[in-house]
């Protein structure tokens, strides 16, 4: 992948020299003649280096960098000056900055520089990416529909926040995995991240449990507690299943996120908590609200980064791929195909379930298999063909209550009609009772493509 600069120099001339020259070593140079042209073309695309000129009229390349280290942004920055005036280059270097090239400077010399740059930028993102994995906590997400890569491309651009995060979807859509993914692509990765199923602890135990207690507190509170805040400290907390916490616990979560500090029950001090909070539910919160069972202060606190999750039935493509993962994983070593009429079964499916369901049907599968073929004989909820004939419905597809998008039913006809024909376009369209021509264009206005 090619490395882009950012090149920040009022000196038309200058500017121009070496964008021509980092351009013919093969760089992408996005140039800027100010300061403040120079942050508004950050806030369009993040490069890989900064090179500004500390003199610039208006922001000087000094305010440039004060405003990255603001914005929390962490890039390298290389610094370009006159060799007399070296005051301002010391403290551009205070600041942070790479590197240091004093006017006039050479093509090889600027290349140097710039290569010994971003080399060291590599090492620090592959040695970032080693520790991130070490740490066990982000899974991998199998996909290929479209849907979940633009949810990634969303999670990994808000990973950099500290901003409180609100994951929706289904139950068994994938929701831990995506909250796992914004700590593990952020820069809390290397610390704690904590997840709390709140459904599944009781009433009465879940202040002391979020908050900490100390001892003595009630009864049975034999030794002090931290709580799961203070466990996650510097890290993430991710609250799943946040509309089933009580309106009371609800308030003092309200507060700390405000505040930044929790009480532990039964003690007056307070402490400081730096932890970013994840929640997810699988629930419609603006309806618990209005009957008076979520507050909406909380929601809208929640609610700075909203990432929704598909349903597993909204997104077909991913069904093999994910059936070939879970088959390999519960196969431990066997070899084992998915025959295409278990394919076209999968995708009849409506999939209440999403993809835990999905995950269990594959063990099933795998334990019942004899052969190396895996066939739709050992499915659980059996495997019959909408025809209509005895008073079915002759829609391939289950219709969701609260409406649905004609674009994305006719996408999953076709998605699911190409499977049960092998991926043969002309059966395909025959089955459809469409022109192959007609079929050929739905498929690239979908971007659908044939499994590899």
């Amino acid at each position: 992948m090619t490395d882009v600069i950012l090149l920040m120099e009022d000196d038309a001339s200058g500017r121009q020299l070496a964008a021509f020259n980092l351009k013919k070593a093969g760089y992408r140079v996005i140039e800027a003649e100010t300061g403040e042209e120079g942050l508004r073309a950050l806030e369009k695309e993040v490069p890989d280096l900064v090179i500004t000129d500390v003199k610039m009229p208006g922001m000087s390349g000094i305010d440039v960098l004060r405003q990255l280290r603001q914005r929390k942004v962490d890039l390298p920055v290389i610094v370009i000056s006159a060799y007399a005036d070296v005051a301002p280059a010391v403290e551009a270097m205070k600041l942070g900055a790479e590197d240091f090239l004093g006017k006039p400077f050479s093509r090889d010399h600027l290349l140097v520089v710039v290569e010994k740059a971003l080399s060291r930028r590599r090492m620090a993102k592959e040695l970032d990416a080693l520790r991130r994995a070490a740490t066990g906590v982000e899974r991998p997400i199998i996909h290929r529909s479209a849907a979940m890569t633009t949810l990634l491309a969303m999670t990994d651009r808000f990973a950099a926040s500290d901003a409180t995060a609100l994951i929706c979807g289904p139950s068994g859509s994938g929701k831990e995995l995506i909250a796992r993914r914004l700590h593990a692509q952020s820069p809390r990765a290397l610390q704690p991240f904590v997840p709390v199923n709140l459904a599944a602890i009781p009433a009465t135990l879940l202040e002391s449990e979020l908050f900490g207690h100390v001892k003595g507190a009630f009864t049975g509170a034999v030794a002090d507690r931290i709580g799961r805040f203070r466990q996650a400290s510097g890290g993430t907390l991710f609250l799943d299943e946040i509309a089933e916490l009580p309106l009371a616990a609800q308030s003092r979560l309200l507060r700390v996120l405000q505040e930044k500090v929790v009480d532990p029950l039964g003690s007056d001090a307070q402490e400081s908590v730096d932890v970013r909070v994840i929640a997810a539910t699988n629930r419609n919160l603006p309806d618990e609200i209005r009957e008076g069972r979520f507050r909406e202060d909380l929601y809208y606190r929640l609610n700075v980064v909203q990432l929704n999750v598909p349903r597993l039935a909204d997104r077909p493509e991913d069904i093999l791929p994910l059936s070939q993962h879970f088959t390999s994983l519960f196969a431990k070593g066997r070899s084992l195909a998915i025959s295409d009429e278990l394919h076209a079964a999968l995708l009849r499916h409506p999939w209440n379930g999403n993809v835990r369901e999905l995950e269990n049907v594959c063990r099933r599968l795998v334990l019942l298999a004899e052969g190396d073929v895996l066939r739709p004989g050992d499915l659980p909820f059996g495997d019959s063909e909408d025809t209509g004939a005895e008073g079915r419905s002759m829609l391939p597809v289950t219709l969701p209550d609260d409406g649905f998008s004609l674009m994305d039913l006719e996408k999953q006809v076709i998605v699911r009609v190409l499977a049960q024909k092998s991926w043969n376009v002309s059966k395909t369209a025959e089955h459809l009772k469409i022109p192959r021509h007609v079929l050929a264009y739905r498929m690239e206005k979908y971007g659908i493509r044939k499994p590899d």
